[in-house]
């Protein structure tokens, strides 16, 4: 996974906590996501960049998540030294509201679809976005 993916995995992920990413590797991350330029994250947007972390974290490349590359996707993103990630164990513990058809595998479009309860909460106005302040608030809580 590369640097700008990792930083707001905890965020994208649904882990327990949102990630404290930091300064301008935070802001890029919100422009690469930002594919419209509106300055808010839509929740389309998310899925989007749901499915790019999905393809890097599928490691065999079968179209599918078990249970060991869960597992190593969460390693990987807590080994990371450049942000405080919160608590990853969230992400595992969603793993079985992911898997809807609940063959214990996840697959792409399970995994794009799904957005983290924290992150349906986090939008306030009920508009289908994060706005940069519904973020804000977000990473205060």
């Amino acid at each position: 996974m590369n640097k700008i993916v990792i930083a707001f995995a905890g965020l994208l992920l649904g882990a327990g906590s949102a990630c404290a990413a930091q300064g301008s590797g935070a802001r890029e991350l919100f422009r690469r996501i930002d594919t419209n330029g509106d300055r808010k994250l839509e929740f389309s947007e998310i899925r989007a960049a749901r499915a790019v972390m999905f393809d890097r974290m599928d490691a065999n490349h079968n179209g599918l998540l078990d249970a060991d590359e869960v597992r190593a996707a969460v390693e990987q993103v807590k080994a990371k030294p450049d942000f405080q990630a919160a608590q990853f164990s969230g992400f595992q513990a969603e793993a079985g509201r992911i898997d809807r058809n609940g063959d214990g595998k996840i697959s792409r479009d399970e995994f794009a679809a799904f957005i983290p309860d924290r992150l349906l909460q986090a939008d306030t106005n009920g508009d289908g976005a994060l706005s940069i302040s519904e973020l804000r608030a977000l990473r205060r809580q």
